[in-house]
């Protein structure tokens, strides 16, 4: 009995850590799923190793150490996540093509509550939100593995410099240069553009812009939907390297090659700190609306910048844990086998 409850209490000890620990581990790898692995990765080779543990630093800092280097495994190949902006131009309309790339290409979505912990500060809290945000994601994985380890580690998690150089077993003035190498990256992508700007929560502007998106949405209002968006508002769909920017060629997308989502039902969720929905189309084989995207909208200035498709429900509506069917007369919906 004795070895079962010391076993169980390390179970407990371990598992306690295990949002953080994916967020941190989403952060390094601009994966979901990878996350997920890279945490249980770490959790089964901190219960193997915990007798040789010998408190030296705490069981939190060591938990990190375990994580920071199966993510430096993961990463040695040298991928990089992307979005479809990152790799191509913008496509004209009259030369939209969907053509599809490798999943292991995109910076994927992820639930707020598989990442943020739950934190008493306001400010910790907002802090983590903006790091999840896709264009800070999106920043990160430009940058060397160890640089990005560097600055997730001081700017987001708020580590000393010291506790960093022991982590990543280097001196501390490596660690301030690497972070400062990191900071120049991330300044350079921010003076790009695309950030956007989402208060935490959302302010009373924002909240009725959105109302005001999804009556256009479900609609299928293109002129009320254009004049939600921001002249240099951008749409992407991954899998797909398609990427559109503007108004029109969003809505003309949408009123040609789209024109399928038309009568599609909206489910909010919560995604990369964002505001977010799950989408539901027309189902005219079986009725009742299926699966088609989550969508993660960027906000600024009062209007949508950016609308991020991601289309691989089959991955995607059971990690934010949606139902695969919505019934025509249900509201929130019914999970049809």
């Amino acid at each position: 009995m004795g070895e079962d409850t010391a076993t169980a209490g390390i179970d407990v000890a371990l598992e306690k850590h295990r949002t953080e620990l994916t967020g941190y581990c989403y952060r390094m790898l601009g994966s979901s799923f990878e996350a997920e692995d890279a945490v249980q990765d770490t959790l089964v080779r901190a219960w193997r190793g915990h007798e040789g543990f010998e408190g030296r630093s705490s069981l939190r800092s060591w938990l990190y150490r375990i994580a920071t280097n199966v993510c430096l495994d993961m990463l040695a190949a040298g991928s990089k996540r992307a979005r479809p902006m990152d790799l191509t131009d913008a496509t004209p309309l009259a030369r939209a093509a969907l053509s599809p790339r490798p999943d292991h290409t995109w910076l994927e979505p992820v639930p707020d509550a598989r990442v943020l912990p739950a934190v008493a500060d306001p400010a910790e809290a907002a802090v983590a939100k903006e790091s999840i945000r896709l264009a800070f994601m999106a920043a990160l994985q430009q940058l060397p593995p160890r640089q990005r380890a560097v600055l997730i580690l001081r700017e987001v998690l708020a580590w000393r410099a010291s506790e960093v150089a022991e982590l990543l077993d280097t001196s501390v003035a490596s660690v301030n240069s690497a972070l400062q190498r990191a900071r120049a990256t991330l300044a350079e992508r921010a003076a790009a553009g695309g950030a956007g700007e989402v208060s935490d929560p959302l302010d009373e502007e924002q909240q009725k812009l959105l109302e005001r998106y999804v009556k256009a949405f479900e609609g299928y209002d293109m002129a009320a939907l254009t004049a939600l968006l921001h002249e240099d508002a951008v749409m992407t769909m991954p899998p797909f390297d398609l990427w559109l920017r503007g108004p029109a060629d969003i809505t003309g997308f949408m009123s040609t090659i789209g024109a399928s989502c038309a009568a599609s039902r909206l489910v909010p969720v919560r995604a990369n700190g964002l505001p977010a929905f799950a989408h539901y189309k027309p189902d005219p084989d079986s009725g009742g609306f299926s699966p088609w995207a989550v969508q993660v909208l960027e906000l600024s200035e009062g209007r949508i910048t950016g609308f991020h498709c991601f289309l691989d429900t089959r991955r995607w509506f059971p990690l934010f844990g949606l139902p695969l069917h919505l019934e025509a007369e249900s509201d929130g919906g019914e999970e049809r086998e």
